[in-house]
């Protein structure tokens, strides 16, 4: 049942075919890296570099590359867990098959690691230059792990009961770090371990840390499930890999996990802080450098045959958008146990997953009214705005069910079809300002600070969207170009930005008042100001990535013959969207074109990536 460590996993692949090893001497500076990117891209196989440049361990990339490919590395457990997901959601199901209350407990006993004095993680030490110098994006500040699993315990009640392990960033080269003896530690907000750092900094005591990489390939999946409050990751972590997760004791120590493949020791100080970064991320740009908290290393270990999983990120989709797939499939049932009244939710991983937020909610506060309208969904909006990671969404759309029961938020374009239908921009739209985003959104007021829209849709159709740019269309000085982005979706090309942060521009106001009663945009609800209008309708995913990790509702949203009643801000005409780059918003990725250059050199026929990239 399930692999127990990494190279079970490895083998089992390349059996199957589902792995190929590349002995070609590769980089881990850049190469690698753009090499499992664009392997990624084809949907190709997992990837083992056994001659690294510089390196004495192989690298493995694109494990979870695919969505069919993570289905099958945990096949055995998926029938258990689902069953599980539905006693959950309908208990009565065992009316139906009660068999199913047999296999359960059996896939329960699962949740206990086991615990041992001796490990093969413990068998070799090495140290930090020695680990492969991972480097992804050309701007990024040194060498990262990019498949870290961070384990913690709360000090105030230590234990695997209280444990986290959380998937946080872990630079372990560059920047003012002391050689071979600190790793930078970037965690988000509403992530577990602030509060056993917190906890830590409180009593005035460092925080034990210990930085997993490989092991089963259950725990790396564990480390980035959104679990509830007060489940181990450890708990899911073996009942995903159908089997008890082993963990070695150390006197005095955190315990490690033995089949891990690598394990990192350390320390964070209270108070103790260090640049980290930049970082190319997963909404596209680089994360610049910030101070954060930084690990006290006291040892490195390893397993006498270690090998190192990776992946990079960037705009999506990349491999973690297999993750976000598989944790869907494994968690959407349950949504509507967390949240009452919702049937779906779905962050958009095009939109750099929480810039966007989709969800389809019932609306029967008044269900004997003529006419529906968004009361209940704004009470749900509240709702999955205060659920763990959720509450990191910067764009929240909301649809009500009873309008359209058909209707899918992963089917993205309909979606915004339906809510563009119905919007109506004088009473739809919902800001909570001056509060927190993702750390990675630079499009904010700050570091984690920025803003939140609620549109919350329901009732009949208003409109019908168009689907070409209208005939004669004029525009004022500094703007011209427009492409249909969807129907009823406008991309219109603008002068570049020179909005300060905080601020709004004068150039998107004189934009709005040009047309004032003069409104051309008849079946366009929305309008996107951008950069370059082609590139920008060119996909569906381009739309989605320019319009959503580049504005910031607050100080990005202007309106057509816009209107104030009270405190509550709309527009009569269209919702106008400031997708522009800004001057203080972090650079995009970029791939290094010499580095490209000696990748497709490789591909060629006869060469060792042929058929690979």
């Amino acid at each position: 049942m399930g692999y127990r460590n990494l190279q079970q996993c490895v083998a089992d692949l390349e059996r199957r075919g589902m792995l190929v090893r590349i002995e070609a001497p590769l980089d881990p500076n850049l190469e690698i890296g753009a090499v499992q990117r664009r392997c990624y891209q084809r949907g190709g196989p997992a990837l083992l570099f056994t001659n690294p440049v510089n390196c004495r361990f192989p690298l493995l990339g694109n494990l979870f590359g695919t969505l069919e490919r993570t289905r099958f590395i945990f096949r055995d457990t998926l029938d258990d867990i689902r069953r599980l997901v539905e006693l959950k959601v309908d208990p009565f199901s065992l009316l139906k098959h009660p068999l199913d209350l047999l296999k359960a407990p059996c896939a329960a006993w699962h949740l206990l690691p086991t615990f041992s004095s001796r490990a093969p993680v413990m068998e070799c030490r090495t140290t930090l230059s020695r680990l492969p110098q991972l480097v992804s994006w050309p701007k990024d500040g040194g060498a990262f792990i990019t498949l870290p699993q961070v384990y913690t315990e709360n000090p105030s009640k230590p234990g695997f009961g209280s444990s986290n392990l959380g998937m946080y960033r872990v630079q372990i080269s560059g920047n003012n770090y002391e050689p071979d003896r600190q790793v930078g530690l970037h965690y988000q907000i509403h992530r577990g371990i602030g509060g056993h750092h917190a906890e830590a900094i409180a009593r005035g005591e460092p925080l034990k840390v210990n930085i997993f990489v490989g092991g089963p390939p259950a725990m790396t999946l564990a480390a980035v499930m959104p679990l509830p409050e007060g489940m181990p990751e450890l708990s899911f972590a073996g009942l995903l890999g159908g089997q008890r997760i082993p963990m070695a004791r150390m006197e005095g120590q955190l315990p490690v996990l033995a089949e891990a493949d690598f394990c990192i020791r350390g320390l964070v100080h209270p108070d103790r802080t260090l640049p980290e970064g930049p970082f190319g991320d997963h909404l596209g740009y680089y994360s610049l450098a910030h101070e954060f908290p930084y690990v006290q290393v006291e040892e490195v270990l390893h397993r006498r045959d270690a090998i190192w999983p990776f992946t990079t990120v960037g705009r999506p989709p990349q491999e973690d958008t297999s993750f976000g797939a598989f944790i869907h499939e494994l968690t959407g049932p349950l949504i509507p146990t967390v949240v009452a009244g919702v049937k779906e939710v779905h962050a958009v991983d095009a939109a750099g997953v929480h810039p966007l937020l989709l969800a389809i909610a019932s609306e029967r506060y008044v269900p004997y009214a003529p006419r529906r309208q968004p009361q209940e969904l704004l009470t749900i909006a509240n709702a999955i705005l205060g659920q763990g990671q959720l509450s990191l969404a910067k764009y929240l759309f909301v649809a009500a069910q009873e309008d359209a029961p058909d209707l899918h938020t992963h089917d993205v374009a309909s979606f915004l079809g339906h809510m563009l239908e119905r919007a109506d921009w004088r009473c739809h739209l919902h800001f909570q300002t001056a509060t927190t985003i993702d750390t990675l959104d630079y499009s904010g007021s700050g570091l984690n600070q920025g803003s939140k829209l609620v549109i919350a849709v329901a009732g009949p159709q208003l409109r019908v969207l168009g689907q070409q740019v209208p005939a004669g269309l004029e525009f004022p000085a500094g703007f011209g170009g427009a492409r249909v982005c969807l129907p009823g979706i406008l991309a219109i090309q603008g002068p570049a930005s020179r909005q300060g942060r905080g601020e709004c521009d004068a150039s998107i106001e004189t934009f709005c008042n040009f047309y004032g009663e003069r409104d051309r945009f008849d079946g366009f609800p929305l309008i996107v100001i951008c950069d370059d209008c082609d590139f920008t309708a060119d996909t569906l995913n381009n739309f989605l990535w320019v319009t959503f990790t580049r504005s910031n509702p607050e100080t990005d949203l202007y309106g057509i013959r816009s209107l104030t009643r009270g405190r509550h801000w709309g527009c009569q005409g269209a919702l106008v969207i400031d997708a522009r780059i800004k001057p203080f918003h972090a650079p995009p990725l970029e791939d290094d074109p010499e580095v490209e250059r000696r990748i497709d050199s490789l591909a060629v026929k006869g060469g060792p990536l042929e058929g690979l990239v």
